[in-house]
Formats: structure tokens, sequence, C-alpha cells
């Protein structure tokens, strides 16, 4: 990545912790530009407020941490950015705790006990992932991530003097995107509408996009808003924010896992099925979406 990094942050996790799971789920949505993924690590630029810059972790070889790196700039929000990373790589999990509370459930406890170190992958900015779960509405994975990456193209500022090659933009922000012409960026009119709409909800204030009145508060104003449904919102509760209880029951992924045979489970049982799954029931979704990937 460069030749000057700084010395490394150690962020301790307890095992087991699966580096492949992060890369697989980075691999399918990083973002040219933004986000560079490695065999062995992943760097991106951030904003904290007014401060702005880069950070790399790379998992420590038969060490229980990852190693963090970061611009001179991150100095002044060190804190900030570490429990943010920590949010993003889930390192505060208790995989054996989790491990134990599924164990009996007879879908459940054979996913988690084959893979018993999946976490849940989560973003490092909110309002970056609300964005990209707007543009996923109804779309592909890969879909999202083209309309994202003409996102940042057109609206994202460069990340000055970043020494990092392939590392020159910040995801644009709420106030860019709330006031931008996005004729031709490839979404229907309505979530075009829909997207402008929360960027200028969260720029101007009026939509507190925080989980510090709890998640049912935050899903709640996120309903509240057009073209935001419960998916939506229990996606953002989950990705942006990682939530360990939130569940969106209507995802296809988690409706078709192999798991409940060839016709699958609809939203409303499921949703029923996954009260037992409380309060862990993010980490159900993750381990049912792996199972779906699995085909």
């Amino acid at each position: 990545m460069t030749s000057a990094l700084p010395p490394a942050v150690l962020l301790a996790y307890q095992t087991p912790w699966n580096w492949q799971q992060f890369h697989g789920h980075f691999a399918l949505r990083a973002l040219a530009g933004v986000e560079q993924l490695h065999h062995d690590g992943y760097c991106r630029s951030f904003r904290l407020g007014a401060l702005s810059g880069w950070f790399s972790v790379h998992p420590a070889s038969g060490q229980n941490h990852l190693e963090l790196r970061h611009s001179a700039s991150a100095n002044a929000c060190l804190p900030e950015l570490v429990a943010r990373v920590r949010k993003m790589f889930d390192l505060d999990a208790e995989p054996r705790r989790i491990a134990v509370h599924f164990a009996d459930d007879a879908q459940l406890g054979p996913l988690v006990a084959r893979n018993p170190g999946l976490r849940l992958p989560t973003a490092f900015d909110p309002f970056e992932q609300a964005v990209r779960a707007i543009v996923g509405q109804q779309v592909t994975v890969k879909a999202a991530v083209t309309i994202s990456g003409r996102l940042v193209t057109r609206l994202g500022e460069p990340l000055t003097d970043s020494g990092i090659v392939g590392i020159e933009r910040l995801f644009p922000s709420p106030a860019a995107l709330a006031e931008a012409n996005l004729e031709g960026i490839g979404m229907p009119g309505k979530r075009v509408q829909t997207l402008q709409h929360f960027a200028a909800q969260v720029a101007s204030g009026a939509l507190a996009l925080s989980m510090a009145d709890g998640s049912a508060a935050l899903i709640e104003r996120l309903c509240a808003l057009p073209g935001i449904g419960p998916w939506t919102a229990e996606y953002i509760a989950l990705r942006a924010f990682g939530e360990p209880d939130a569940f969106p029951a209507s995802d296809l992924g988690l409706l078709k896992a192999p798991v409940w045979g060839a016709d699958g489970i609809d939203a409303k049982r499921l949703k029923a099925r996954a009260e037992a799954w409380r309060p862990w029931r993010a980490y159900a979704a993750a381990h049912l979406w792996h199972n779906y990937s699995e085909g």
C-alpha cells in the first residue's frame, strides 16, 4: 500500500474470527477510489467531522488482533477511529456466548457449529451505508456498487495527500448528495427522490442518524421517510450500526436459505421464528446469509 506506514495500533478480539468472511464481504462491495482490498488487508478513506484521511487493517498472522495503521490526520480523532474500526470488523463480539445461545436451535445450531467465527461486517460510516442501502433497494449488490461508484465519481471530494495509490476520494457528504443533479445516475426517479430527501434530512439535522435512543427509535424514524420501508430500515440498523438484534425479515437471502428446504419460508413465519433468536437476531441473519451463499 505504501512504504511509510505509521506504527500499528493493535486491536484485539476473541477467537474465532475469520478474515475471509470480511474479505468476501468487501470483495463484493468495495468502492473504487474510496476502498481498496488486498488478500491480506483492507484500506479506505474516511471523514470524521472536519477531519479526513485514510486507514488500513491487516489480520496479524497467528495472533488474536488486527493491525490498524492510519494517516497522520487521524491522530486527532484516534479514539473514535479505533471505536469505528472495532465496530466495522465486529471485534467486540463474544462468539462463544453467541454459539451457546443458538446451540439447541434446530436450524441455527448446526449452522453456527459449522461456522462459529461468523461476525457482522458493518460500515465505517452510517450515512454511507444508509445511502448504499437505499441505492440497493430491489437491485443486485453489483448494480448497487456500480451506482454508488457513480455517486463517488460525481460528488466525492478528492482526498489530498493520501499517499495511498487508489485511495483518492471521500464518500459524498449529505449536503452534496442532497443538492446534486443526479440525472442519469442509473436509478428510478422515485428512488432518487428518496435518496435526496434522506440526505437533506441528515444534512439539516432533522433526521438523527443515531442509535442514541435505541434501534427501534431509529427504525421508526427511517420508516417515517418516503420510500424507506422495514427492510431498508432494519438493514441500516444492522449494517450501518452493527445492531446485534436487527433482522430484515423480508430479505430474499434469509427467506431462501437452504436450511428452510426447497420452498424456503415466508417473511411472516421467519419473523415469528426469529423471536427465539433475540437478542442476537443479526447473527442469525449472518449465518442464514452464509447458508444462502453456499447454495
